[in-house]
């Protein structure tokens, strides 16, 4: 049997009611984040929500400013290697993170304020030395020591499905299309795309209108 989609009217009906239980589900979950999950995370600002994720490993390395949502399904692994200084992600304020963001701290990651990041994007600063099978190791097992940072600046917008790796950082206003890989610093004001991503073209910044 096909599943069919219910009918206008039906539809029009159970509407109200589905918003109502959305709206529910995400302030049960805004108090769950301020009662619960502020008292294990290094910070979480004010209105801020954090989703179930499928994994957050070492959470009081963790810092989120006000007014962030993080959606369902994330990966957050903080990796602690007995490298000094210990990590660090910060998340700024006004950021979404959409579902089954995977993040890989080993050192520093910064996520600016306004950042938008759309769903399946991985930012890793972390990486695995080839020459792990020589010394009889699992890749996957071993971790390069050296820490390559990685920031995302104010107000930008990454694409669906792209990873930003180690050692990058993308400044302020950028655009990154969707399914890019980050190899390499991307300047403020820019629109990028590709694997791995390149420049397209710079934003012109208009000035803010005054009100």
């Amino acid at each position: 049997m096909i599943d069919t989609p219910p009918s206008d009217g039906i539809a029009r009906h159970i509407a109200p009611f589905l918003r109502i239980s959305h709206a529910l589900r995400f302030r049960m979950r805004r108090l769950y984040t301020t009662l619960v999950l502020a008292r294990c995370y290094g910070r979480i600002g004010k209105g801020s929500v954090v989703f179930r994720q499928d994994m957050v490993r070492f959470p009081h390395r963790i810092t989120i400013g006000e007014r962030t949502i993080i959606r369902h399904g994330g990966r957050i692994e903080m990796v602690l290697h007995g490298q000094d200084p210990l990590p660090w992600l910060s998340i700024g304020d006004n950021v979404n993170i959409e579902q089954n963001v995977h993040i890989v701290c080993h050192g520093y990651v910064r996520i600016g304020h306004n950042v938008s990041i759309t769903g399946n994007c991985a930012i890793v600063d972390v990486s695995h030395p080839i020459d792990a099978i020589e010394r009889g190791m699992k890749i996957g097992d071993a971790i390069d020591p050296a820490l390559r940072r990685v920031e995302i600046g104010d107000n930008c917008f990454i694409g669906f499905g792209s990873t930003v790796l180690p050692g990058v950082t993308i400044g302020k206003n950028c655009v990154i299309g969707a399914g890019s890989v980050v190899t390499r610093d991307i300047p403020s004001n820019s629109i990028a795309s590709g694997i791995p991503a390149r420049v397209l073209r710079s934003r012109t910044m208009q000035p803010a209108r005054e009100s």
